[in-house]
């Protein structure tokens, strides 16, 4: 019997759905919590290619929520241990794994390689990244993020409108599982709804999972939907780059302290704090960039310059993970 013959029951599969599958290159960002369960349920599902990219090693600590790995992964990078795991469980399948961190830099080839991108990363600027990257180049994009016993999941661009319509704004502060906590199954249940909005992405059912955005908030035993495919696209997004698109031109701002990051992203930048722009007498000549660890602060100062009449700005996450 064939291994998707379950699947292929359902009219809305069939061989033909089975053989799109099949032929269809997945990129996955990210393979912690959220990307675990999209990695297995996307290899069960028979696509044909798989591209993880993480540049995390397995910790003990990740194994409560990222149950794709066992106490043996433990000190191995994260996209190489999934590969593992999924080519045991599925032969059939070409995963290829990418252990490091994706950027401004690297998304535009990586991105334009896959037909569909999965964004499991939960990093504000690896978020931001992948939706500019595929808006421009018209890819479907399955994002989420979960923190506690809450998340979201979504589906955007790809004729749909991108999460900046839908997210313009970050938070104006944020925590993460290391310092707030995450229950297991809250990640496994969002992971597995993005998996089953990329495989119906895939498969061009209707409704269309673009343009629709899931909400989970399980301590109080909550999920809800909406659809967002009239959101209009924010005016002035302020883009995240990488330190490689930084020119002599610029100006760079340090945000963080030596203590936070005893090395500057770049030799010209200056480590000035953010309660301390408005009074630096940054020129007003050229672009300034901002960076900080994960583009939560360089945000809000970048608002603050915008609010002084500074129009060229972008942000540098220097610690941002995938």
């Amino acid at each position: 019997m064939s291994r998707y013959a379950r699947q292929m029951i359902l009219p809305e599969v069939g061989a033909e759905g089975q053989a799109r599958l099949a032929r269809a290159h997945v990129l996955v960002v990210g393979a912690g919590g959220l990307g675990c369960p999209v990695l297995q349920y996307l290899g069960g599902a028979g696509v044909g290619r798989i591209t993880v990219m993480d540049g995390d090693v397995v910790e003990e600590s990740n194994l409560h929520r990222q149950v794709l790995y066992s106490t043996a992964d433990i000190g191995l990078p994260k996209a190489e241990a999934a590969r593992q795991h999924l080519l045991a469980a599925n032969p059939d399948l070409q995963v290829t794994a990418q252990a490091r961190r994706l950027d401004a830099a690297n998304a535009e080839q990586i991105v334009a390689d896959a037909d569909l991108v999965v964004d499991a990363a939960d990093s504000f600027a690896v978020t931001y990244i992948l939706s500019d990257e595929c808006l421009r180049q018209g890819k479907a994009l399955i994002s989420a993020s979960a923190l506690g016993q809450s998340g979201y999941a979504g589906g955007f661009c790809g004729g749909a409108p991108s999460l900046r319509a839908v997210f313009p704004d970050l938070p104006a502060q944020a925590a993460t599982c290391a310092t707030a906590g995450v229950m297991g199954p809250v990640v496994g249940m969002v992971g597995a709804l993005q998996a089953q909005l990329a495989l119906k992405a895939l498969l061009d059912h209707r409704p269309s999972p673009l343009g629709q955005l899931f909400v989970f908030r399980l301590e109080d035993l909550q999920v809800s939907s909406f659809r967002f495919d009239e959101a209009e696209e924010p005016e002035g997004a302020l883009p995240f780059i990488a330190a490689s698109h930084i020119t002599a031109q610029d100006t760079v701002i340090e945000l963080r302290d030596t203590t936070e990051a005893p090395e500057l992203p770049v030799p010209q930048a200056l480590r000035i704090a953010r309660a301390d722009l408005p009074a630096a007498g940054l020129p007003r000549e050229g672009r300034v960039v901002l960076c900080c660890r994960s583009g939560l602060r360089a945000w809000g100062a970048a608002q603050d310059l915008r609010q002084a009449g500074y129009s060229d700005l972008a942000l540098l996450a220097a610690g941002n993970s995938a």
